[in-house]
């Protein structure tokens, strides 16, 4: 009966707190979730720190850029 008593308690704690960042989605003018992504926040952008993926999405493309194919000579070896 103990253990039924902290489950209901717990379910009730949980929903109070859904309910309460629901109600501040709701009320607030064009409420949502904030970002908390490392790519949301602005001082890290500033300071020019991004999440992984991001980070190596700008070295593949600073990769590329530094290796010019069109430029490669074939040498045939005699």
């Amino acid at each position: 009966m103990e253990i039924l008593k902290i489950i209901l308690l717990a379910i009730a704690l949980v929903s109070i707190a859904l309910l309460g960042l629901a109600t501040q989605i709701l009320l607030k003018k064009g409420g949502r979730f904030p970002n908390t992504h490392v790519g949301g926040n602005k001082y890290l952008k500033k300071h020019g720190i991004h999440c992984y993926q991001t980070q190596d999405k700008i070295e593949q493309r600073n990769a590329r850029k530094e290796v010019d194919f069109k430029e490669v000579k074939i040498m045939k070896v005699k």
